[in-house]
């Protein structure tokens, strides 16, 4: 399928998925997370992706999640399904059930555990975009899969018609410049500390997990950098420089998200799935620390925060694992 353009969005938000505190998906605050960050500026959602806690919940969530998404946003964000498989004929069947159920584009994840050669990460994304007429982004984040997609195999991918782009978690600015010259490829924010750098040197946009407590930011630095405006983007990025932190540095991006964003009363419940637990009473108290230096960020106001360390405390064990199909 040609695709022209870029048909995923530029401010993606890497979805939570909000849970009841016995650890169910918490079906009517996905929709109202969800409407809340595209009125905040998203213009993309990535459901049941690392951050949505992908890898404990059931295919059938995640096809719901596809559904909830499409219905909410209506039209407003495009809809874009992450997680896949480390296993490549589930990869398949989960990305053509999610093109069904609506989805706009898909993330593939590099299989993580089995840490494949390159012939194999090479011959899994090209088999899963095979069997999709979705677009495609690769996900590259070696800290997680435990290998990264070397430049060689960027390149060989790129020449597939249907990956479009790559999220990228891997820091290598320098490599990133060379596929942005030798490919058509756009690339994706995938860490949000980098958001910024990453724009300055050709991104097309983020797939971030602090946009989920705070999206409209991210929604000022992509216009300034678009219209050329290097100065507001730099303090727009320095003002978020805290709230980032708070999230992403000292458990879970999906832990300390939840967290926070209970503390505001935008979700009913912090819990997520074991393994993951809450922040312990310290790390909760080093996040609290870290918000209040949060000032002046559109979106994200502190003054009413009332975190509740018991209620995310522990982790859900589900009554159906994740692998159920």
């Amino acid at each position: 399928m040609t695709h022209t353009g870029n048909p995923f969005g530029q401010v993606l938000v890497a979805l939570v998925t909000p849970m009841t505190a016995d650890g169910e998906v918490d079906w009517p605050a996905v929709e109202k997370h969800i409407d809340d960050v595209i009125a905040a500026g998203a213009d993309g959602i990535v459901v049941t992706g690392t951050t949505g806690e992908t890898s404990t919940l059931t295919d059938a969530e995640k096809l719901r999640l596809v559904e909830v998404g499409k219905s909410v946003s209506a039209g407003r964000a495009k809809i874009i399904t992450g997680g896949g498989s480390n296993e490549t004929a589930h990869a398949i069947e989960l990305y053509r059930a999610s093109e069904k159920a609506g989805a706009d584009g898909i993330m593939i994840v590099t299989p993580y555990y089995n840490k494949p050669t390159q012939a194999g990460i090479l011959t899994h994304f090209r088999l899963v975009a095979d069997a999709t007429d979705l677009p495609v982004i690769l996900y590259d984040i070696p800290g997680r899969t435990g290998v990264p997609i070397k430049y060689e195999t960027i390149l060989r991918l790129a020449k597939h018609p249907n990956i479009l782009a790559i999220k990228d978690a891997k820091g290598d600015f320098s490599e990133v410049s060379r596929v942005l010259n030798q490919t058509d490829l756009m690339y994706f924010s995938g860490d949000d500390a980098n958001v910024l750098p990453h724009l300055s040197i050709g991104a097309s946009g983020l797939i971030g997990v602090t946009a989920n407590i705070a999206p409209a930011p991210y929604r000022t630095i992509v216009d300034a950098v678009n219209r050329g405006d290097l100065a507001a983007a730099t303090a727009a990025h320095r003002k978020l420089e805290p709230l980032v932190r708070a999230v992403m540095t000292h458990v879970p991006g999906t832990v300390s998200a939840k967290y926070i964003l209970h503390g505001l009363g935008r979700i009913s419940s912090p819990r997520v799935r074991l393994p993951l637990v809450g922040p312990e009473e310290w790390e909760a108290a080093v996040i609290e620390d870290e918000l209040a230096l949060v000032h002046d960020v559109d979106g994200a106001d502190f003054s009413n925060f009332r975190p509740d360390r018991n209620a995310a405390a522990g982790g859900a064990l589900p009554k159906v694992h994740g692998t159920t199909r």
